[in-house]
């Protein structure tokens, strides 16, 4: 492994994640949102070997009082109840979405802003239902009257025009898209944390009932309650740390348009532009790559990412996963190996980037994947996302 030296382009570099942390997690747990947002970042912190103290920088996304237990405490509230003294903090808002806030915390980090930043991401989701069905995601959403009024009411109804563009060009199957499914299920069994753990087969996957066709129950992330946070250092933190991550390159995209609907290619999601800035930023290639975290909100967002990131080209995602052997554990990749998000529960790309650093840090128990070097976590599907490569060795 050969990694490019930090410059003014890629100062990321500069940064590592030094702490981690995470309250309880689970379905429906019935606990204050504020109360799993606590467990988690005390945690994060004394894994840092700090103390409340020692943090000068605070983040979050989404920072507002976003509806169905989508959005946990907003960093202003959580400021005051830790009592932290800050340099600086940022609400996530619009362009630090999913995992963003990891980057713009490594750089603040890099450029003097602070020198450890607490980044953490609360949700309630699963409370939220109490037990039962709940309004559609965009019904409160500005935009709602434009597409519930033609019968538009989740993502999911946009993730499957993507599947089926892709299914109509490359000849993608249902059957390819379940291993991804059946392949995150086998990764939660060994995983006390994950929402599902019983055993699914391509059987199972392929009768369960049908949400937004081509996609079905399993192609769907899971709803869940809990908080994951991260403490964010300066490179130079990495002597007081056990097993620092790294921070190798990030990448990011959004373009052309927010709108799902609208965008002008189906082939691709913004994944492509987010994975051409993250390769042009390292020496690394994907070849390097020895445990993926890969944003699975909707089962299609993996294979777009794979083709976007170079593991396969455009239009072999489908034979890429075929048979699960390439994403297992030990095939190459090493998918998903918490459960990701249709298996372990959504965390809106905060879990896998936790299970990424636990397996970096060696500590993933029974999931662990044999001597990683090299993460890769992605956020984000459709018109935004975001790309990272952590590293355990520098």
């Amino acid at each position: 492994m050969s990694a490019a030296p930090a410059t003014p382009a890629n100062i990321e570099r500069q940064a590592i994640v030094s702490g981690i942390g995470r309250s309880r997690t689970g379905r429906r747990l019935g606990r204050p949102a504020i109360d799993l947002t606590l467990d988690a970042c005390l945690a994060a912190i004394a894994d840092a070997g700090l103390t409340p103290r020692d943090i000068d920088g605070l983040t979050t996304w989404p920072d507002s009082a976003a509806p169905h237990g989508f959005g946990g405490p907003r960093a202003g509230d959580l400021h005051s109840l830790l009592r932290l003294d800050l340099s600086w903090i940022l609400g996530g808002g619009d362009g630090a979405n999913v995992i963003g806030v990891l980057g713009i915390a490594a750089h603040a980090v890099a450029a003097g802003l602070a020198r450890h930043v607490l980044v953490y991401r609360t949700v309630t989701e699963a409370t939220a239902q109490n037990g039962g069905g709940r309004p559609a995601v965009l019904s409160g959403s500005a935009v709602a009257p434009w597409k519930t009024t033609y019968g538009v009411g989740s993502p999911v109804q946009f993730a499957a025009l993507w599947a089926r563009r892709h299914f109509d060009r490359y000849g993608t199957t249902r059957e390819q898209l379940g291993w991804i499914a059946v392949n995150n299920r086998r990764n939660a069994a060994d995983n006390p944390a994950a929402v599902y753990r019983e055993p699914l087969t391509l059987d199972d996957y392929l009768s369960s009932r049908m949400i937004s066709d081509p996609l079905c129950l399993y192609d769907c992330d899971v709803p869940s309650d809990g908080a994951i946070a991260f403490v964010v250092s300066h490179v130079t933190h990495r002597r007081d740390v056990e097993r620092p991550v790294f921070f190798e390159a990030v990448g990011g995209g959004r373009p052309s348009t927010s709108s799902w609907e609208f965008w002008p290619d189906l082939d691709h999601m913004a994944a492509t532009a987010a994975a051409e800035q993250l390769w042009s930023r390292t020496a690394l290639r994907p070849e390097d790559v020895d445990v993926t975290g890969i944003y699975d909100g909707f089962s299609i967002f993996v294979p777009l990412w794979l083709e976007a990131l170079g593991f396969c080209a455009p239009g072999e995602a489908g034979a890429f996963v075929e048979g699960g052997e390439r994403l297992a554990r030990d095939g190459g990749i090493a998918l998903n190996t918490s459960g990701g998000q249709l298996s372990e529960g959504r965390f809106l790309g905060f879990g896998l980037a936790y299970e990424t650093f636990l397996q970096l840090r060696g500590q993933a128990g029974a999931r662990q994947v044999t001597g990683p070097r090299v993460g890769l976590v992605t956020g984000g599907g459709g018109p935004l996302a975001q790309a990272f490569l952590f590293t355990n060795d520098r």
